[in-house]
């Protein structure tokens, strides 16, 4: 899956309309951005359209209107801040059809180095379907295509992949880009040792990726949830805890699959229990640890202990690049987040190239404060999940090979 995609760097687009798929889905309350994020991750790909000349337009859907045009979902806010960052006036294109008057009037007035945001993608019920004649109205309003987007890349929608079947020249932004070196190579050709840490709390959200990175990866730790899905499948009492029975027979498969690979697969030696999941989530709750084959059956397993806190960290330590997707425990509680907060300091202090796999990983390793020691934080949690599990993604497979 060695990926070498035409790039911004490679593109000449000096009066040219330039189309870019950004990923501008941020949190709104009240109609007012609440974290900014995905808008300042987007603004190097701007800044050097605009700089090279391009005539910028941009798209991106944000939240999931059901029902046609919903003014709760409008990207009128994005186009304010956007505006505010970027130090010049970004046109908002407001139109119900996405590419209507206001749209076409304002890319028609362009000059070079002028911003336009089109309305939200989802407006139109063709987007999601990649229907026409969505796709071809989008396309008809620039020259080049540039997908940024890489939290929507696993979805074949008319903005993603649609587009690309009327305009001929494409390429990846540097936020792409980002994502592919790091998750596509680091997944294919890791420097060794290679860790992947997985967490969360289903199994079955995570079948293909951990049978896929057991080929890839040296150790393969497994925490959070699922954990305890293993556990069972080792024939051990894991009292109240969240288990998959449907997915017994597939662990004890995965067990001896790591054996037979001469792999890795490290399992929680203690657990934190409780009487029961905290409720609400941040609730104070009395907890103990245990040894991972001491579960009582009245009790629930709510995150690693601190043995297993020990065991993980040491792994990380000798390695060259980790993965990390899904936290240990659950983290939005104080007391059940040691776990979690113990695996990110490890990779803090490791000299490896560390991955964030987006999701919940991503969201703790910010709210935990260790994002600025981290090698790369994906922005796409089922699209980056996807990536580890080895598919192609549909907003990237569209893209110009170099």
């Amino acid at each position: 899956m060695q990926l070498n995609k035409v790039s911004v760097d490679d593109i000449n687009v000096k009066g040219k309309k330039v189309l870019v798929r950004c990923d501008f889905n941020v949190p709104l309350k009240d109609g007012v951005i609440t974290n900014d994020n995905r808008i300042t991750a987007a603004l190097p790909t701007i800044k050097k359209l605009i700089a090279d000349g391009g005539k910028v337009i941009l798209c991106s859907h944000l939240g999931k209107p059901k029902n046609g045009p919903e003014e709760k979902f409008s990207l009128a806010p994005v186009a304010v801040r956007l505006s505010e960052l970027l130090g010049q006036d970004v046109v908002f294109a407001n139109d119900d059809e996405v590419v209507g008057e206001n749209a076409k009037k304002a890319v028609a007035e362009m000059k070079d180095g002028d911003v336009v945001l089109l309305q939200n993608t989802r407006f139109r019920k063709e987007e999601t379907k990649n229907l026409e004649p969505f796709s071809s109205e989008l396309a008809s309003l620039a020259d080049v295509f540039v997908m940024d987007a890489f939290g929507s890349a696993h979805r074949a929608h008319c903005s993603t992949v649609g587009v690309t079947d009327h305009i001929k020249d494409t390429a990846v932004g540097y936020l792409m880009q980002k994502e592919i070196n790091y998750l596509g190579n680091a997944v294919e050709t890791p420097v060794r040792p290679f860790v992947a840490i997985l967490g969360g709390a289903k199994v079955a959200d995570k079948l293909n990726v951990i049978s896929n990175l057991l080929e890839k990866c040296d150790t393969l730790i497994i925490g959070g949830g699922m954990a305890y899905t293993f556990l069972k499948a080792q024939g051990k009492e894991v009292g109240l805890s969240l288990v998959d029975d449907t997915k017994i027979d597939y662990c004890k498969e995965m067990m001896a699959k790591a054996e037979k690979l001469g792999k890795k697969l490290l399992l929680p030696i203690d657990t934190t229990i409780a009487a029961g999941f905290p409720d609400p989530i941040d609730a104070e709750i009395e907890v103990k640890v245990v040894d991972s084959d001491k579960i009582p059956a009245d009790m629930e397993g709510l995150d690693i202990g601190t043995k297993t806190q020990e065991l993980f960290a040491d792994a990380v330590k000798s390695a060259k690049t980790v993965v990390w997707n899904g936290p240990m425990g659950v983290f939005e509680n104080p007391t059940l987040a040691k776990g979690t907060i113990a695996v990110a300091k490890a990779l803090a202090d490791t000299d490896a190239t560390t991955i964030i796999g987006g999701g919940d990983s991503a969201a703790a390793v910010i709210q935990l404060g260790f994002a600025d020691k981290m090698s790369h934080i994906s922005t796409g949690g089922g699209a980056s999940l996807e990536y580890l599990e080895g598919k192609v993604l549909p907003g990237i497979a569209a893209i110009a090979d170099k």
